[in-house]
């Protein structure tokens, strides 16, 4: 489709950018998944606008865009001389401090509810708050099986998984999608977010659209299904997946990292597709906007059986009030947005393993971020 030969130029410059890993700074968190690397990056601070930006500014949500924020954040304080402590502590306490007026901005991996807006309307002064889609990439399952180095499964197979139904390594459905593989005899520890997670909606959102009848549940920012254990954020689930033999998690893909192996999906298309940034553009590439007004929410497509097409995905917003920002804060979170919209800001992402927004959507983020007020 036309929006895909887009989307790999945006890919094709992050890679040529890439010269090395960023040496990425979490402003005191430890959700940064990547390791260190040259502290110059392509997507250098030469490039960015600061106009009045000043001061600090916190903000909380999302940890799963984590790694993609302290990337951004690198760049911009160093240009533009703002700190930006960016929390990470979830979508769901994200969402909570920006409508009780806490926070000027905060990140999620879901668009806000009709409730939520309403509330934003409250500290958004003759405004509301928006959905900025920023930041896109696969959510992956991460495992921890010893001696298999390669795993497929599929959406009924996950979602069983899941809700406790299938609990051993070496059930027949897994054999099946795996042949040849050498699967022990060894309980499946399935790992799920204990914090509201849109990293979570996103992940059952794709088990309700591909597997409804093995994952017959609501969905939402709040794990729901029986039996599993948990862990607080991203960093933690990879964590548990990385010391826990016979685990699995789920997690946005930058967490998986020294040693995590990722699943691969049989969506039913001609081959099993991996985790990648290129297979998730490709997914993404089937967004629609679906948000009103300034607001650019999205509907994305799970079900897709497209070759390539990474289905497991999420897009992180960056939420805002389109009028009504706090005077204070209102150059600084300007410009940082600007900035992570901004070419540059977008091919730091092809560079710590996140997807590039597709051309068109970025666009109309570009005008909107220089309309807020």
């Amino acid at each position: 489709m036309k929006l895909q030969r887009k989307n790999r130029r945006v890919l094709a410059l992050g890679a040529l950018a890439v010269s090395g890993a960023l040496a990425l700074t979490a402003c005191g968190s430890d959700e940064t998944g990547n390791g260190g690397g040259d502290a110059s990056s392509s997507a250098g601070a030469s490039n960015i606008k600061c106009d009045d930006a000043s001061g600090q500014v916190l903000a909380d949500g999302s940890s799963a865009q984590k790694n993609a924020v302290d990337a951004w954040v690198k760049q911009f304080s160093s240009a533009c001389k703002v700190e930006i402590n960016y929390k990470a502590g979830g979508s769901g306490a994200g969402v909570t401090a920006f409508t009780q007026g806490q926070i000027p901005w905060a990140g999620s991996d879901s668009a806000l509810k009709p409730e939520e807006v309403e509330a934003s309307k409250k500290v958004c002064s003759g405004g509301q708050g928006i959905d900025l889609p920023m930041v896109g990439g696969p959510i992956a399952l991460g495992y921890n099986v010893p001696g298999v180095d390669n795993l497929v499964l599929d959406a009924p197979t996950i979602a069983k998984i899941f809700n406790d139904k299938i609990k051993n390594w070496n059930d027949p459905a897994i054999a099946k999608l795996n042949p040849g593989a050498k699967l022990p005899d060894l309980k499946i520890q399935a790992f799920h977010r204990s914090d509201e997670s849109g990293t979570t909606d996103n992940f059952t959102k794709y088990l309700i659209a591909t597997a409804k009848s093995d994952f017959p549940y609501e969905g939402g920012k709040a794990w729901q299904a029986k039996g599993g254990q948990s862990a607080p954020q991203s960093s933690g689930v990879a964590a548990q997946v990385k010391q826990t033999a016979g685990a699995i998690g789920y997690f946005e893909l930058s967490y998986a990292k020294n040693g995590i192996k990722a699943v691969s999906i049989d969506t039913g298309a001609g081959k099993p597709v991996e985790a990648t940034v290129e297979n998730a553009t490709k997914a993404i590439s089937d967004a629609k906007v679906v948000g009103t007004g300034k607001d650019l929410a999205l509907e994305l497509n799970y079900a897709t059986k497209a070759e390539g097409a990474y289905p497991m995905i999420l897009v992180t917003y960056e939420i805002a009030c389109d009028k009504g920002n706090k005077a204070e804060t209102l150059p600084a979170v300007k410009a940082f947005l600007r900035y992570a919209a901004s070419e540059d800001g977008q091919k730091i992402l092809a560079e710590n393993d996140y997807a590039p927004m597709p051309e068109d959507i970025i666009a109309k983020v570009r005008t909107t971020v220089e309309s807020l007020s």
